[in-house]
C-alpha cells in the first residue's frame, strides 16, 4: 500500500473520531441548566437564568417546570415576565417556619411552571427563563433544582439525576446553582447610595453649619466693627488731650508775654 493511502486513511480517520467526539460533547452539555447573573453569594440575593435548549429536531419545547428543595427554603422566588410564556408559582408549607427579617414565613415556593402559549421553543432554538431568589441558604455550597422539560409531542425529559462525586456525568442531571461566599453585602450589590434620611440628615447639618457660619462671621464683623470703635475712641482721647495740652501751655506762653 503506497504511503499517501495510507496518509489518506488516518486523515479520514481522525476526522471521523474528531466528529464523533465533537457530537457526543455537544449532546452531553445540551441540558437545562442554572446561570447566576453576577453573584449568588450565601445568605444574599440574586439573578439567575434557567436555560432551556430544545434536543429534539421533532418538536417544540411547550412547558418547563423548575423544582426548589424545601430543606433548603427559598422565601422569595419571583419569574421575570418572558413573551410567549405564562408562568405560574407554586407554594407548599414548610415543616420548619423560615425566620426573615424578623418574621417567621410558614410557606415558600415549592415549584414554577412556565406554560408556551404560542409556538415554544423550536428545534436548533434555546430560551432563558430569568428568577430573583432570595434569601439564599447559608448552610450550603448549592441548590439542585430538580426540572421537567415537556416537548409538543408529549416527550418528558426529566432533568432530576444529581451528580455523584467522582462518578460520569449523569445523561438527564439536575440544574445545580452554585453559592459562593457570603458577602458583607446580603442584597449581593455594592457600595449604594445615601439613603434620603442621611442626605437629609447632612443637609440639614450643612444648614446648621451654614447658620453657624453666618453666626461666626457676624459675630467677627461685630467684634471688628466694635475693634475698630474703641481704637478711634482711643485716638480722639489722644489728640483731646494733645489740644488740652496745647491749650494750656499756649496760655501760659501768652499769660508770660502780658507780664513782660
Amino acid at each position: 500500500m503506497s504511503v499517501s493511502r495510507i496518509s489518506t486513511r488516518v486523515a479520514l480517520a481522525g476526522g471521523i473520531a474528531l466528529s464523533s467526539v465533537v457530537l457526543l460533547s455537544g449532546t452531553a452539555f445540551a441540558h437545562v441548566s442554572v446561570q447566576p447573573q453576577g453573584e449568588a453569594a450565601k445568605g444574599g440575593y440574586a439573578t439567575v437564568n434557567i436555560k432551556v435548549p430544545n434536543e429534539r429536531d421533532n418538536a417544540s419545547t411547550v412547558k418547563l417546570e423548575v423544582n426548589f428543595p424545601l430543606d433548603h427554603p427559598l422565601a422569595s422566588v419571583m419569574p421575570q415576565p418572558v413573551p410567549g410564556w405564562k408562568a405560574e408559582v407554586t407554594k407548599s408549607k414548610l415543616d420548619k417556619p423560615l425566620e426573615l427579617h424578623g418574621k417567621k414565613i410558614n410557606e415558600a415556593v415549592s415549584k414554577v411552571t412556565w406554560t408556551s402559549d404560542g409556538s415554544g421553543i423550536a428545534p436548533g432554538f434555546f430560551q432563558t427563563f430569568p428568577l430573583s431568589l432570595g434569601q439564599l441558604p447559608e448552610d450550603v455550597d448549592q441548590l439542585v433544582l430538580k426540572s421537567i422539560q415537556t416537548y409538543s409531542n408529549k416527550e418528558v425529559v426529566r432533568w432530576i439525576e444529581e451528580q455523584k462525586e467522582g462518578a460520569e456525568e449523569p445523561q438527564n442531571p439536575a440544574p445545580v446553582l452554585k453559592l459562593s461566599a457570603a458577602s458583607d453585602d446580603h442584597h449581593g450589590g455594592g457600595a449604594t447610595a445615601p439613603s434620603a434620611t442621611a442626605t437629609a440628615s447632612a443637609g440639614e447639618k450643612a444648614g446648621h453649619d451654614g447658620k453657624a457660619g453666618d453666626h461666626e462671621e457676624k459675630a467677627a464683623a461685630a467684634s471688628s466693627s466694635s475693634s475698630s470703635s474703641d481704637t478711634t475712641a482711643r485716638i480722639l482721647g489722644v489728640i483731646g488731650i494733645l489740644v488740652g495740652v496745647a491749650g494750656v501751655a499756649f496760655g501760659v506762653l501768652a499769660g508770660r508775654r502780658r507780664s513782660a
